[in-house]
């Protein structure tokens, strides 16, 4: 039996704008989870948890920054005609 592939509607929204901008916006809520949970070890006072949360927030912030450079080139490639 075949396996289906799920991921396949989401394939096309992974190049264009709005797919783009969705990644971002979930990119952005992933790092406000992360701060929380950064907040929330610091309050403890446990250092581990503090470093744990700090450690999972930088993948987070990287690909937060790559898509804005992949919107940005994406703006510079399409300039909009008034």
């Amino acid at each position: 039996m075949a396996k289906k592939n799920r991921s396949a509607p989401a394939k096309g929204l992974r190049g264009s704008k709005a797919g783009l901008a969705l990644s971002l916006g979930s990119s952005a809520l992933a790092v406000i989870r992360a701060s929380k949970q950064v907040r929330r070890a610091r309050s403890r006072h446990d250092k581990l948890s503090t470093a744990d949360a700090v450690a999972g927030m930088l993948p987070l912030i990287t690909s937060a920054a790559l898509i804005l450079r992949q919107l940005r080139s994406r703006k510079r490639e399409t300039p909009e005609t008034a």
